[in-house]
């Protein structure tokens, strides 16, 4: 069956829902003020963003039980799974960093410095950029994900908060919270139109 995930930030619990019926079939009890959510590429892990408590929990969708709860940095809000999901890529909101999670031992492996008040975050389709909103710079901070340094600063509108990438990795997607826009920018030249 097909199913989705959903935060409850008031209620610290994520909602399984069944697609195909839009019914909750289950409430995982998860971290305080659960926020960004993200699920592995097969279906097996759910990686949850507790916003109050600078936890990730991490559910297993076969028991639809949390099976660890990983110490990141202050206040995450954005998760992001590699697509082969060996990593986990979490904003952490105030203290302007990322924090790079190995699932193998879900530990974290390095931290990243970004922009100010990271929020939303994507990887490219192959797994070897992530992109991450700095809403307060109005910036987007490019990760190589293989040196895990930043490799790229691109300038979009104001306050951008959430991002995406077209499933062929060609544009990225930004919401520019005060400008009521989008900017699309090209992931080759790093060009930005809106």
């Amino acid at each position: 069956a097909q199913t989705a995930f959903v935060t409850n930030s008031g209620d610290n619990t994520v909602s399984v829902i069944d697609v195909a019926t839009n019914t909750v079939t289950t409430t995982i009890s998860v971290g305080a003020n659960p926020w960004g959510i993200s699920i592995n590429q097969d279906g097996t892990k759910v990686y949850v963003a507790n916003n109050e408590d600078n936890t990730i929990s991490v559910i297993n969708t076969t028991s639809n039980s949390v099976s660890a709860t990983i110490s990141v940095g202050n206040a995450p809000t954005g998760v992001a799974v590699r697509p082969d999901g060996t990593k986990v890529y979490v904003t952490n909101f105030s203290d302007n960093s990322v924090s790079v999670i190995d699932t193998s031992t879900n530990m974290v492996s390095t931290t990243i410095a970004v922009g100010n008040f990271p929020w939303g975050i994507s990887t490219s389709p192959d797994g070897t950029m992530a992109y991450v909103v700095n809403s307060l710079d109005n910036t987007i901070s490019v990760i190589d994900t293989f040196t895990n340094t930043v490799s790229n600063t691109i300038t979009v509108g104001s306050l951008p908060t959430g991002i995406s990438v077209s499933p062929n990795g060609t544009k990225i997607y930004v919401t520019n919270l005060n400008d009521n826009t989008v900017s699309v920018i090209d992931a080759t030249s790093y060009m930005v139109s809106n």
